[in-house]
């Protein structure tokens, strides 16, 4: 037991059973507040807005999170040749050097539950993180909360099978996925500009939140999508384990019951959980189709249509894409 005062590391919390609640989506918080440019994705805001990310951390934390990462998502000079971890390969590789630092590792995979893109299960994904040296498994990214959990059980059940020892963490996007295919919404016609019609709202957050930890799952955050509001629900459905609510909960009343206040009665009305756990939200939109049709080009194997370049990309290349992209709406 470490003495008194003394900070405690990610794996003294997961080992003593807490819940750590983790941040949210930097890239696309910060693309929509005007600091990080869509499609590089890279953290020049880091350097040059060095204050905005320091607020959205702020505001991650005062939601609940208990762990802050570095702004780092593509950080490396040539922005890397194509997006690793959704191949187990890769992940293994990342693992088995920073194990060599001495420090707890966390390995994410960006797969869902039909595994990685060479066809690696999401279960047998997990045993071979955890064998490279992996204290924590899990994924983040490309796929919605319930999705994503479903994918960390069915690696929890596969390591446990196996006889090994692990935490386990999940980070997933914030948008409703249900038609995605394996690549995830990447390959959805509205990423990454019209995916607001398919984001999860609080209460939505609260039952995940829930639901991955009723799975077993004790390191649960966010990932693209994910503002703090989306944070304090998480830390809000799971006050009762942690044992407090975050700060940016005195100015939001559990299950709305801050609108007792409001001046229309029909509005004071919903001021209880089972309104708001049984909401059926509208998009406002009578011509928006309740799913859409991945794009389905493949998937990031290294095929040279896939591979990203280091210079501009020219009119005569972006051609047969627009003539490919307009076959498929």
């Amino acid at each position: 037991m470490a003495p008194a005062g003394a900070k405690r590391g990610i794996l003294e919390r997961l080992n003593a059973g807490e819940v750590v609640i983790g941040d949210g989506g930097f890239v696309f918080a910060l693309e929509k507040r005007g600091y990080v440019k869509a499609g590089p994705w890279t953290p020049e805001a880091a350097a040059e807005h060095p204050e905005a990310v320091r607020q959205l951390h702020r505001e991650f934390l005062r939601a609940g999170a208990n762990v802050m990462q570095t702004f780092t998502f593509y950080a490396s000079d040539d922005k890397l040749e194509n997006k690793y971890f959704e191949h187990v390969e890769e992940a293994e590789w990342a693992v088995q050097v920073l194990k060599s630092t001495g420090k707890p590792v966390a390995a994410n995979m960006c797969i869902g539950p039909d595994g990685d893109m060479h066809g690696v299960s999401a279960g047998e994904c997990a045993i071979r993180l955890v064998k490279a040296g992996a204290d924590i498994v899990g994924v983040n990214c490309h796929f919605d909360p319930l999705t994503c959990v479903q994918a960390v059980k069915l690696m929890k059940e596969a390591v446990e099978k196996a006889g090994l020892k692990a935490h386990y963490m999940v980070q997933p996007l914030a948008y409703h996925t249900p038609d995605c295919n394996r690549q995830g919404f990447i390959d959805l016609p509205e990423f990454p500009f019209a995916l607001e019609p398919r984001i999860l709202t609080r209460w939505d957050m609260q039952q995940y939140a829930r639901e991955a930890y009723d799975a077993g799952i004790r390191y649960i955050g966010g990932c693209c999508g994910f503002e703090p509001y989306h944070i304090r629900a998480l830390a809000e459905e799971l006050a009762p384990e942690r044992g407090f609510l975050p700060t940016a909960s005195e100015k939001h009343g559990p299950w709305g019951t801050g609108l007792e206040m409001h001046t229309k009665p029909w509005v004071r009305a919903r001021a209880r959980r089972e309104y708001w756990e049984k909401i059926r939200p509208a998009s406002g939109r009578p011509l928006c189709p309740s799913m859409s049709k991945p794009d389905s080009w493949g998937v990031t194997k290294g095929h040279s249509d896939l591979m990203q370049q280091k210079e501009a990309t020219s009119q005569d290349q972006l051609r047969p894409l627009f003539d490919k992209c307009s076959a498929t709406q």
